[in-house]
């Protein structure tokens, strides 16, 4: 039975969530966009702009249930996340979507709106929040806390018993060390290795990583 799912975030995070939802008999009917000069990431589903164009499309083309899930990344969790309370108030579906290829410990709890890509690993007890993305082949161990909107970018590494904050963005290939603890709303750059805490609003990066700036000047 084909299920009907729409993605806001039409550019490559959206490739990536249709490959994944497809597994599951997900049939993508409609992609909307904040950006009126997206080039949206495939021609085959109609795109509608903002608000205005979810308004439409629920006026005009929706019928009955459907899924969705937000196809935006990088350091827009909060976005992430206001969009999906937006779809939710107006009664869609937030999937949890996991790749056949993940694997997820049956003592991991996750929130709704939750990614997890190919070969991503998701060990036990591990917590995590709204909308958050575990990206490809990104190892997340026991008892890690992620907050809502949490980005690990590809490769990523979160030694056990690491607390992410709401919004943050733990960069390609990073290494967290066991027990750090990462504020809200930090970007880590790529590659780097996290040996310290880490306080909210900060970006980093490095081997050893350090503050470099506030993510907001």
């Amino acid at each position: 039975m084909v299920k009907r799912i729409v993605f806001w975030g039409a550019t490559g995070h959206a490739k990536v969530l249709r490959e994944l939802t497809g597994h599951f008999g997900y049939e993508v009917v409609a992609l909307f966009d904040n950006d009126p000069e997206v080039t949206p990431a495939f021609l085959d589903v109609p795109l509608y702009l903002g608000v205005d164009g979810f308004e439409k499309w629920r006026r005009e083309v929706n019928e009955g249930e459907a899924a969705f899930l937000v196809a935006i990344g990088g350091s827009k969790g909060r976005d992430r996340v206001q969009i999906q309370h937006f779809l939710e108030e107006n009664r869609l579906k937030p999937i949890i979507a996991v790749h056949p290829t993940a694997f997820v410990a049956s003592s991991a709890r996750l929130a709704s709106g939750c990614q997890i890509l190919a070969h991503a690993t998701v060990c036990a007890d591990v917590s995590m929040g709204e909308a958050c993305i575990i990206n490809t082949a990104s190892s997340v161990d026991h008892e890690v806390v992620l907050g809502n909107g949490v980005h690990v970018a590809p490769g990523a590494t979160l030694a056990g018993c690491v607390s992410v904050g709401d919004y943050s963005l733990i960069g390609v290939g990073t290494v967290v060390l066991p027990r750090i603890k990462i504020g809200a709303d930090v970007i880590v750059g790529a590659g780097a290795v996290v040996t310290k805490d880490v306080p909210d609003g900060m970006v980093m990066f490095g081997n050893p990583a350090k503050v470099r700036r506030a993510t907001v000047p």
